[in-house]
């Protein structure tokens, strides 16, 4: 995993495995690969994971089984999408609309843009 400078190692892998329960990698109420295999498969520290595992199961994504590891949660799906929907909207989107002023850049370029680029892709969920 190529990871982003300026955001924390843990909460990158908090949002790449939301990006594979959100995917369907690991659908509700299936065990999420253990701590230490996780570190493995992204070459980082096992404290690492712990703490993404940590953040996940906080915001109600993931819960631990004693003994058993971590289980996707009935309704991460739509939480992991409801965080990021969010986030898009009260971070993201400012962001570009500022960009957007600042280049001069019309809405209708946008659409324009959005439409091209969903021209014979699936809608996604």
């Amino acid at each position: 995993m190529n990871f982003i400078d300026g955001q924390p190692i843990f909460v990158q892998i908090a949002e790449r495995l939301g990006d594979e329960i959100v995917s369907g990698a690991y659908p509700p109420e299936t065990r999420v690969p253990g701590v230490r295999e996780y570190a493995a498969l992204l070459e980082v520290n096992v404290n690492t994971v712990v703490k993404a595992y940590e953040l996940l199961a906080r915001q109600g994504i993931i819960f631990p089984k004693r003994g058993m590891g971590y289980y996707v949660a009935a309704e991460a799906p739509e939480l992991v999408r409801e965080e990021r929907r969010r986030h898009f909207l009260q971070h993201t989107l400012p962001q570009v609309f500022r960009q957007m002023r600042l280049l001069g850049i019309p809405v209708e370029d946008v659409v324009k843009a959005y439409e091209a680029d969903s021209h014979g892709k699936e809608e996604q969920p």
